[in-house]
């Protein structure tokens, strides 16, 4: 038998959805069913996706009682609130690694430094009892952010930057789009989520002048010129689209399903 689980911030939704569409040869998805999960679990069902809802606490023993053989893949989706309070967010993940390892062959976190919070969880969780990933670039080095992950890592993130000359430009996928709110408010810009005066103030002090659209050919989020539009127009924007692309995603992915020795 062969145990993924899959640890994720709800900002990798779309690409997980991706991931476990294209590759339909796992043989049994779980998804744990809590607060997180509903969207994930209604894009699945959309694209036609089959898995079996289990609570936490009884992921172990279904899997406990599947045959022999069996190729297993977990998806434990974790709040978006987590990124207000960094030793949260780090004290929740090595919490859910900690339980997860126990009855999986491999870790994969959806998850890239996120302020560096994360950048030695390999190496601090190397106590676990199976191998835990992260997000990874080609040459080792641990993406940024749900950002950096579609747009192919640093180098290209940097370059993408420096483009603007200077002009503050806020990145968008889908799942962004659909909850800016959320993570302006996680991110301290302002402490009321719908008060876009204070938020416009604080993006305009900091030189923000345009939003990217990254497309990255995922549908499962609908309305996503909308919701950006509509973004643009709140704090004034110019919209440019941008390519991005699920390549890296996918390498470390396969590579962990694959119960390879080091996914990047």
């Amino acid at each position: 038998m062969f145990v993924l689980s899959i640890i994720a911030c709800r900002m990798f939704e779309d690409e997980i959805v991706c991931m476990v569409e294209k590759h339909g040869n796992i043989a049994t998805l779980i998804i744990v069913d809590d607060e997180n999960s509903t969207g994930i679990a209604s894009k699945l069902e959309q694209c036609g996706c089959t898995y079996k809802f289990l609570p936490f606490e009884n992921v172990q023993q279904f899997i406990t009682h599947a045959p022999a053989d069996s190729t297993i893949v977990i998806i434990h989706m974790l709040e978006l609130a987590l990124h207000a309070v960094p030793e949260n967010l780090r004290r929740t993940v090595y919490g859910k690694i900690e339980q997860m390892s126990v009855y999986s062959q491999a870790i994969l976190l959806f998850y890239g430094l996120c302020g560096n919070v994360l950048g030695k969880v390999e190496t601090e969780m190397g106590k676990c009892s199976c191998p835990v990933y992260i997000l990874k670039e080609e040459n080792g080095e641990i993406v940024d952010d749900c950002i950096g992950a579609v747009l192919g890592g640093r180098a290209a993130y940097l370059a993408k930057l420096k483009s603007f000359r200077g002009v503050g430009t806020f990145f968008m996928t889908p799942m962004w789009a659909a909850n800016w709110k959320e993570m302006i408010r996680s991110a301290g810009i302002t402490n009321d989520p719908d008060n876009t005066k204070m938020a416009k103030y604080v993006f305009d002090y900091a030189g923000y002048k345009k939003v990217a659209k990254l497309n990255t050919g995922l549908m499962y989020e609908l309305g996503f010129d909308m919701m950006v539009a509509e973004f643009a127009r709140t704090f004034d924007f110019e919209i440019i689209e941008m390519d991005a692309n699920l390549s890296l995603i996918e390498k470390c992915f396969c590579s962990a399903l694959d119960g390879r020795k080091d996914p990047k």
